[in-house]
C-alpha cells in the first residue's frame, strides 16, 4: 500500500470511520459525483474553449483555403481565451491544455502547409488516449481512477481499499478507451483518403458527442459505486490526534517536574 492509498502516519487516536466501502451510494453522493465530473472535465465553458479554435480554423479554411490565415486565427483565439481567464483569475488548467494542443496543431499546419497538419497532432493524441485508457483497464490500474482520485480526495485508496470503486473506474476507463478508439477508427480513414475540409467538419461534429457519451458512462458507473474514502480527512484526523498526544505528553511531563 502506497502513501497515496492512505496517510503516511499510522493512527494514534480515533479516526472518523466514514461510510463502509460497500455502502450503497446516496442521492447526495450522486450529486457530488456529478459536480466533480462536471468540474474535472471543464464544464460547458471548458468545452466551448476547447472547440472554438478548431471550429474557427475549419470555418476560415472552408471559405478561403488559406492554411496560414486559418492557423493564425485559431492560435490567436486560443491565446485570447487563456488571457481572459487570467484577467478574471479563473481556473486556467483547461484553457492552457487547449492552447497547447492548438499551438502544436498550428505549428504542424504551418510546417506542412496543409490543413491536415493542423488536425494530425490532436488525432494522434486522442488515439493514444484511447489505447492508454483501454490498456489501463485491462491491466487493472484504470487511468480514470488516477485522474479522478485527487478530485474525490481519495487519491489511490480505491486501488486497495475500495474494490467497488476500482471496478467502477475500470469500467469507466474501458468505456473511454472504446469510445475514443471508435471515434478515431472513423477519423483516420478520412485523414488518409478524405478531403481536408470534409475531415475538418467531421472532426468538429465528433468533438462533443463522444466526450459526452464517455462522461455519461463515467457518471453512470461512479454514481452506483461505493463512496470514496477521504484520505485527506483521515490524514487531518491523524495529525490532530498526534498533536493531542504530544500536548498530553508535554502536560504530563510538566506535571511530573512540577
Amino acid at each position: 500500500m502506497t502513501s497515496l492509498d492512505k496517510p503516511t502516519h499510522q493512527p494514534t487516536g480515533p479516526v472518523p470511520a466514514g461510510p463502509p466501502a460497500d455502502a450503497p451510494p446516496t442521492d447526495d453522493q450522486r450529486a457530488v459525483t456529478q459536480a466533480a465530473l462536471f468540474d474535472a472535465f471543464g464544464g460547458i465553458r471548458g468545452t466551448v474553449e476547447t472547440m472554438l479554435p478548431g471550429l474557427l480554423f475549419v470555418m476560415i479554411y472552408t471559405i478561403n483555403k488559406n492554411v496560414t490565415m486559418s492557423a493564425i486565427a485559431a492560435g490567436t483565439v486560443a491565446v485570447l481565451l487563456v488571457i481572459v481567464r487570467l484577467v478574471r483569475k479563473d481556473t486556467v488548467k483547461h484553457a492552457f491544455s487547449g492552447v497547447f494542443g492548438v499551438g502544436v496543431g498550428v505549428a504542424f499546419a504551418l510546417f506542412t502547409g496543409t490543413a491536415k497538419g493542423f488536425y494530425l497532432p490532436g488525432m494522434i493524441y486522442g488515439a493514444g488516449l484511447g489505447v492508454a485508457f483501454t490498456l489501463s483497464a485491462l491491466v487493472g490500474f484504470p487511468l480514470l481512477g488516477v485522474m479522478l482520485g485527487p478530485v474525490f480526495k481519495e487519491n489511490l485508496s480505491w486501488r486497495t481499499r475500495n474494490p467497488g470503486r476500482k471496478k467502477a473506474y475500470t469500467k469507466a476507463s474501458l468505456a473511454w478507451g472504446l469510445v475514443f478508439l471508435a471515434k478515431y477508427a472513423i477519423l483516420f480513414p478520412l485523414y488518409w483518403w478524405g478531403d481536408e475540409t470534409q475531415l475538418g467538419w467531421v472532426l468538429i461534429a465528433l468533438k462533443l458527442p463522444p466526450m459526452v457519451l464517455a462522461v455519461y458512462f463515467t457518471w453512470l458507473f461512479l454514481a452506483k459505486a461505493p463512496p470514496p474514502i477521504d484520505v485527506m480527512a483521515e490524514w487531518e484526523a491523524e495529525e490532530a490526534a498526534e498533536k493531542e498526544r504530544k500536548a498530553a505528553a508535554k502536560a504530563a511531563k510538566a506535571a511530573r517536574e512540577g
